[in-house]
């Protein structure tokens, strides 16, 4: 599952004041105007429920997609270029200052936002757009793959549009990414970042980039693998179906799934080196990236057991299973051919299930934040049960030791993903011609006077430094 990311907010800002342009007048005025539009967006985003948030994502999205263009002009102006065969003068009056609020930096207090940081530069103001725009995309992804989950199991088509739906998004957030490290390893260097700004810093868009090549391998490997939906449909308890056909991967399908779960893998552990180099990020992200390692590899165990089971090798499918089961962290007792947990770390795993499964009925922001780890425990076990049961009345054969397995795993594959390289969108040639207008003055007065009640209302929201959050009302009392 895609990595519950929340979404940035940002301060005022006016390229009115940064920018002048003799041949598109309008186009600072008009971009401030879409940019205060993604602002009151973004703002009001943030304010929703979670259920609410999940709904608004759409109108999010057409925000960034709105003012991307924009600032893709403007800084294709800024170096000069030309803009759909049309020259763009943009001259820089003053070097431009924003502040953005980061969301995967560690240090914040429980319960409340970390605080904004200021950087300058245009650079500063495409690195975080972009990132929100694919923090979007993995949040659509998350929202897709959240149908496979209702209480009403979907059509085995329904699940194949959904994890293509999911696929698509995970996509273009893993171009996005490879873009920004692209961008900033080519040219006069790196841009001058803040070193507070971790969500756009080199090195995390390096691992953001790596964990969504491991999640867009997961979801093509999770589009041909049957189980999950069967182990969701066997804990429904909707379901009126009381039998369910045990279903078949070919040996060959098998390899090429495994591969492309330990190529997921290799990823999310480069993922990790990356974000545990860094002293500033999430211990959440870091967690995660850690959990995908352990599911893809666990995953790729369960499909070595079943290619091994198609071959008729039942009791080396059982050391598979086992093996995937090692790879979660999850105790193993193979005595009597049966993995056995002790007491306390049964109740502990069912409460956990519990736990995951009342965060999936409500549409938590927080279900999925083990990167499928449960999930995938419940399948193992559901399959450790079917061969553990069909080694012992038919087989017969003697389990072998599941570590020496772990090393005969085959290398890792990837799915093409650079086929798509994202591409900065910029303005059309009619919107051009519009740019030649002159400025609207009356819509830059309001945008500058609308935005100043929002930065005081949110000030007075925030109340003392140290408060409960939303409790920032019982300290206007007086003492007299």
């Amino acid at each position: 599952m895609p990595f519950p990311f929340v979404l940035s907010t940002t301060s005022h800002l006016s390229f009115e004041a940064n920018f002048t342009s003799s041949t598109h007048p309008s186009l600072p005025s008009t971009t401030t105007s879409q940019r205060n539009l993604l602002r009151s967006t973004l703002k009001t985003h943030k304010r929703l429920s979670a259920a609410d948030q999940s709904t608004n994502l759409n109108e999010v999205l057409s925000a960034l997609t709105a003012y991307l263009k924009y600032i893709c002009t403007l800084d294709l102006a800024l170096s000069g270029a030309s803009i759909n065969d049309e020259d763009v003068d943009l001259a820089l009056t003053k070097e431009v200052e924003v502040e953005w609020r980061p969301t995967l930096s560690s240090g914040s207090i429980p319960g409340r936002d970390a605080d904004r940081v200021r950087g300058q530069g245009l650079d500063y103001e495409y690195f975080f757009v972009h990132q929100t725009y694919a923090a979007v995309q993995n949040t659509l992804a998350r929202q897709a793959l959240l149908g496979l989950y209702a209480s009403s199991v979907p059509s085995p088509e329904q699940r194949i549009a959904m994890i293509q739906a999911a696929t698509r998004h995970t996509k273009v957030a893993c171009s996005i990414h490879a873009f920004l490290v692209q961008r900033a390893n080519t040219g006069d260097g790196p841009p001058e970042l803040p070193a507070a700004a971790v969500d756009v810093s080199i090195n995390v868009q390096s691992a953001l980039q790596r964990l969504a090549q491991a999640e867009f391998n997961l979801l093509n490997a999770f589009k041909d693998d049957p189980y999950p939906a069967v182990v969701v449909q066997a804990r429904n308890e909707l379901d009126r179906e009381w039998m369910i056909k045990a279903p078949e991967i070919k040996k060959t399908r098998a390899q090429v799934l495994t591969r492309l779960c330990v190529g997921a893998a290799e990823h999310a552990a480069a993922a990790s080196a990356i974000l545990k180099a860094e002293r500033r990020v999430s211990k959440d992200l870091i967690e995660y990236v850690d959990d995908l390692r352990r599911t893809a590899r666990a995953r790729a165990c369960r499909f070595q057991a079943l290619g091994a089971d198609t071959e008729g090798q039942t009791g080396k499918g059982v050391a598979w299973i086992y093996a995937g089961l090692s790879e979660l962290g999850l105790d193993i007792n193979t005595k009597e051919g049966s993995s056995k947990a002790s007491g306390l770390s049964k109740l502990k795993a069912s409460w956990h299930e519990r736990k995951e499964d009342k965060r999936i009925g409500k549409g938590s922001v927080r279900w999925g934040s083990d990167a499928g780890k449960s999930e995938e425990a419940r399948i193992l076990e559901y399959l450790e049960k079917k061969l553990v049961r069909s080694n012992n009345t038919v087989n017969v054969q003697k389990v072998p030791e599941h570590k020496p397995l772990l090393g005969t795993l085959p290398s890792g594959m990837n799915m093409p993903i650079d086929d798509e390289k994202w591409q900065p969108p910029t303005l059309t040639e009619d919107e051009l011609v519009q740019m030649r207008a002159p400025p609207d003055t009356d819509v830059m007065e309001q945008d500058s006077s609308g935005d100043e009640d929002e930065d005081a209302s949110e000030q007075r929201r925030a109340g003392p430094a140290g408060a409960f959050p939303g409790t920032h009302e019982e300290y206007k009392a007086s003492y007299y």
